[in-house]
């Protein structure tokens, strides 16, 4: 899958204004309401596949450098595996210097491709320019993509940023790509309710603060940018946080949170950001 907007692509070398400047722009350029064609009732799947042990493109076969199809006699519920729109979910590792980024390819419970990339970093970590650390890595490996996604979670933050350009906004932009940020930690915005001890299922949106600002300024406070969305909690452990979910583009607020829960499985994280993460762990270890 090549950038629809290479023009818009996050670049390492532009100074700190000039990259503000260009979130500023993917802002401008990104859309918060739903606009895809496919149908959310479609996805899912997910946590099917995690009880049956069926999450893992090893399962069907595939090869470890992302080539691989998913098994022709597995399906998800009444649906046809083709009726199912293509999540792609998105993940980073770090090996020394290098980003290494993960892309794992499923339709409801099959994965049916597996990517990556390991590219240079030639940036640190400065909160709000996670895009032009990593973004670069991200885009070589969705590059290798055989198929198109439908839709892409990324781990990061999408609207809920100070400019309204997270990662998932940059990159979904980039390559005009509905997108979903899953953020584990709150960049910015306050949530509209207390988050603390919440069970499994319950949600509360995040409203824009005075460190929100779109292209034109300052949001409106009541903003809805993003939910925060507890997937999990469990008997057994000590409170689970929520996620932080939030639009990329071409999705809304509340479509992002309900596409969440339904990509959801045993686990915190939902299931393709799971793979991706334990994919891009795999990958690592070779690498070392």
């Amino acid at each position: 899958m090549r950038p629809a907007r290479p023009d818009l692509a996050p670049a390492a070398d532009l100074s700190r204004d000039e990259m503000e400047s260009l979130q500023r722009e993917i802002a401008r350029c990104a859309t918060f309401a739903d606009d895809f064609a496919f149908d959310v009732d479609a996805v899912g799947g997910a946590a099917d596949a995690a009880a049956d042990g069926q999450s893992t493109l090893d399962a069907h076969g595939g090869d470890a450098d992302g080539s691989g199809a998913p098994d022709p006699a597995a399906t998800d519920g009444d649906a046809s595996p083709d009726e199912r729109p293509l999540v792609a979910g998105v993940d980073q590792a770090f090996l020394d210097d290098r980003a290494v980024s993960a892309v794992v390819l499923l339709r409801g419970s099959e994965v049916v491709e597996r990517v990556h990339a390991v590219e240079p970093l030639t940036i640190p970590y400065v909160p709000g320019l996670l895009s032009f650390r990593e973004g670069g890595s991200i885009l070589a490996a969705f590059e290798r993509l055989e198929r198109d996604p439908d839709l892409a979670l990324f781990d990061g933050s999408g609207r809920l940023h100070f400019r309204e350009a997270g990662l998932a906004t940059h990159l979904g932009v980039v390559l005009d790509l509905p997108s979903v940020g899953v953020a584990k930690s709150l960049l910015c915005g306050r949530p509209h309710e207390d988050v603390d001890g919440r069970p499994a299922g319950w949600r509360t949106p995040i409203l824009a603060d005075g460190d929100v600002e779109g292209p034109d300024g300052p949001l409106d406070p009541e903003t809805v940018v993003g939910y925060a969305f507890q997937s999990r909690q469990y008997d057994s452990r000590p409170v689970v946080n929520p996620l932080y979910v939030s639009p990329g583009t071409r999705v809304s607020a509340e479509t992002a949170v309900d596409l969440v829960e339904r990509l959801g499985g045993e686990y915190k994280l939902p299931e393709p950001t799971r793979l991706a993460d334990a994919y891009a762990d795999e990958v690592k270890a070779e690498y070392a």
